[in-house]
């Protein structure tokens, strides 16, 4: 069955159907590096880092485009307020972006471009907006003539009426219509500036990514994403552009991702009501804030909240504990993480893989992929302690459930890799510790005994008593 996705167009799900078969070129909006990101924009980029992943995973050659908005409104006052340039400012933040994208485990973009490194072609596009009677120049200033172009509106679904009455609309002397946007904006004094048929200026905030998108993906490619607020009107807006120079369709399918809430309100930075990526990554692992993210529906509406995160955290303890036993259990014969692609010719239609295979082709449904790596999760721990009596039918049971599951995280960019070092040590001193243990019961030294063990636990270390011997893991909760 092919991969099922609801396209923000079309307003229902349909069948992914790229432009070439068996490549995507998908295109994000990037962040406007003027100050650290908050947890409601780095989820958006999160979701699509896991998009490309996943048709990465089925078979897919992804070409992942991403934008960095290095010219702007806000990067000019931020410079003036820490009184350095602007790029310095574009820079710092672009450094700080990386380093949060890396803590929750977002890969790079395939191509990442800057605005300032493409202005001569925005100019183009510009000019040519202006020879088709889309774009006019009003006193070094030029905008795009929304009355002009017949489908403004078909993104959002709305006539220019309904948009004029729920938008606030910024008044300027120079445009025709209320709703006509900037594309080119006049130099002041001490501002960035390129030279242009209209004097010294710099672009638009939404003629980058309609100008970037297409020169490295070409007009017509299969994915455009970004948040659901950037439907109207910067989406809008680009596609007024793109489909205003060259004619046919923009993009083949719009993906938009749901806002993040606090305390009932779209987390903001203009509201002040935000959590820092980089504060929140700081009080929990990155691991643990990828895990809250993809929890539910990437087009659903969630709260942000501590309780929400420690939800998310135990549920991730859970699989670390996983992890933790069967590696202690199988030892050399623990599988390694491998990446792999899946076809439906290759499946158990059974299996755990065909079941996370069936919920993520169903638009992403991340939810119900976690249900199935929870199941995977109890039917491996019902075979661990068989395992470490040394039941062979078991431990081959188990060493395909840790394949499994090592596969499944891969493709949900979830991690539990620990410093092998580290890992060797903490094993071999839990060992001499039980040692030490059982040693103080067979002298009866009861009280010595439940020590250790007292000890162990406070340390995070659970010990079960088995027929086998003492079976340890690190962590307390069970799957």
């Amino acid at each position: 069955m092919p991969v099922q996705i609801f396209d923000s167009m079309q307003r229902k799900n349909v069948a992914l159907d790229p432009r070439e078969p068996g490549r995507i070129g998908m295109y994000v909006c990037g962040p406007t590096v003027y100050n650290y990101i908050h947890i409601g924009n780095a989820r958006t980029f999160l979701w699509f880092d896991l998009v490309r992943r996943y048709l990465t995973y089925r078979g897919f050659a992804v070409t992942y485009v991403m934008n960095y908005t290095d010219v702007d409104d806000k990067i000019i006052e931020r410079a003036k307020l820490e009184g350095v340039t602007p790029e310095e400012i574009t820079t710092k933040y672009a450094e700080a972006f990386e380093e949060d994208m890396a803590a929750i485990g977002v890969r790079p973009a395939d191509i990442l471009v800057r605005a300032t490194d493409h202005v001569s072609d925005m100019v183009r596009a510009i000019e040519g907006l202006v020879a088709r009677n889309l774009a006019y120049e009003a006193g070094g200033d030029v905008w795009y003539a929304v009355e002009n172009f017949a489908g403004y509106g078909k993104l959002s679904n709305r006539t220019l009426d309904d948009m004029r009455a729920g938008e606030r609309v910024e008044p300027h002397e120079g445009k025709r219509h209320p709703l006509d946007f900037a594309l080119w904006k006049s130099a002041k004094e001490g501002e960035p500036a390129w030279e242009s048929l209209w004097g010294p200026g710099r672009p638009g905030w939404h003629i980058e990514c309609s100008v970037m998108s297409t020169k490295y993906l070409g007009m017509g490619f299969d994915i455009h994403g970004g948040g659901s607020d950037l439907i109207f009107p910067h989406h809008e807006n680009e596609i007024a552009e793109a489909e205003g120079v060259e004619d046919g369709h923009f993009v083949r399918h719009w993906m938009h991702a749901g806002m993040v809430q606090m305390e009932s309100e779209k987390m903001s930075k203009s509201l002040g009501n935000v959590a820092l990526t980089k504060d929140v990554v700081a009080s929990y692992p990155g691991q643990v804030a990828r895990y809250w993210a993809i929890a539910g529906s990437y087009r659903s509406q969630v709260v942000f909240s501590d309780g929400a995160l420690e939800d998310a955290r135990l549920a991730y303890e859970r699989l670390q504990t996983f992890v933790a036993s069967a590696r202690h259990v199988l030892g050399e014969d623990m599988p390694v993480p491998t990446p792999r692609v899946r076809d439906d010719d290759d499946l158990d239609p059974t299996g755990y893989v065909a079941r996370f295979i069936s919920a993520m082709d169903d638009d992403f449904n991340s939810a119900e992929a976690l249900a199935v790596v929870h199941d995977l999760v109890r039917a491996g721990n019902k075979v661990l302690e068989a395992a470490q009596r040394g039941d062979a039918g078991a431990r081959d049971e188990l060493v395909q459930h840790a394949e499994d599951f090592l596969e499944l995280m891969g493709v949900l960019g979830l991690t539990f890799e620990a410093d092998e070092v580290s890992s060797e040590l903490v094993g071999s001193l839990v060992e001499f510790l039980l040692e030490l243990r059982e040693q103080a019961r067979e002298e009866k030294a009861f009280a010595r005994a439940d020590a250790i063990r007292d000890r162990l636990t406070e340390l995070g270390v659970a010990v079960e008593d088995t027929p086998a011997g003492p079976r340890w893991r690190t962590g307390s909760a069970s799957a």
